[in-house]
């Protein structure tokens, strides 16, 4: 015969646990844990769901200013651009209508300084018909060239000095060549056939030389 004890104790023990408040204390069944676990990966996925979405929309806003601010900006230098190229289209224009007048003024004011020299010319030829003293047209003839140097000097154009000068290509244009009397003449110039001009030390025409060798 068994004893009543145990049986009433195994039953008792049997018995779902009771919390301090009253409420029954069991423990959740495997089926019941998976479901849990469902339920919160399922509203965990929810929430990672809106918060993408939610950073994406913010992703596309921010995107959508930046786009906003560069297409401001491209305009802004885009005028900038149209306005300074037709400041310099005119300031091109300008600047050559100047050089051009400029030039012409320039021509102009060189022929207005050579005019007294024609003007001499013509009274020395109309001196010198009947006259036949060599002496006093050569005289006058040196005086009318003195005055003409004496203008294109103030213009600053000046005549090469270049007989028994070195031969130098960026003065000289060699038309001819001969053999040198001396030896210190070789390589250097031995005639002038026509002068060369600088002017502001810059040549205006080459000297036309005869070279020795």
């Amino acid at each position: 015969m068994g004893n009543p004890f145990r049986k009433r104790q195994k039953k008792m023990t049997d018995r779902p646990k009771v919390s301090p408040a009253g409420e029954v204390d069991e423990k959740p069944s495997k089926e019941q844990l998976a479901e849990n676990m469902g339920k919160a990966s399922a509203a965990a996925a929810e929430r990672t769901v809106d918060d993408n979405v939610r950073l994406g929309y913010d992703e596309v806003e921010r995107v959508r200013g930046e786009l906003d601010a560069l297409k401001v900006e491209h305009q802004a230098l885009n005028d900038k651009y149209v306005r300074q190229y037709a400041e310099f289209d005119n300031f091109r224009k300008r600047t050559a209508k100047e050089k051009l007048d400029l030039l012409a003024g320039a021509g102009g004011d060189a022929i207005r300084r050579v005019l007294p020299v024609l003007d001499d010319m013509e009274r020395a030829i109309a001196h010198n018909v009947g006259l036949d003293d060599a002496g006093a047209m050569r005289e006058g003839f040196e005086l009318i060239y003195q005055k003409l140097v004496a203008i294109l000097n103030a213009q600053g154009v000046k005549a090469m000095q270049a007989k028994g000068e070195p031969f130098n290509e960026e003065f000289h244009d060699a038309v001819s060549r001969m053999p040198a009397p001396t030896d210190d003449l070789k390589g250097k110039v031995l005639d002038v056939v026509e002068t060369g001009y600088l002017m502001n030390d810059k040549v205006l025409r080459y000297a036309k030389v005869v070279v020795g060798e």
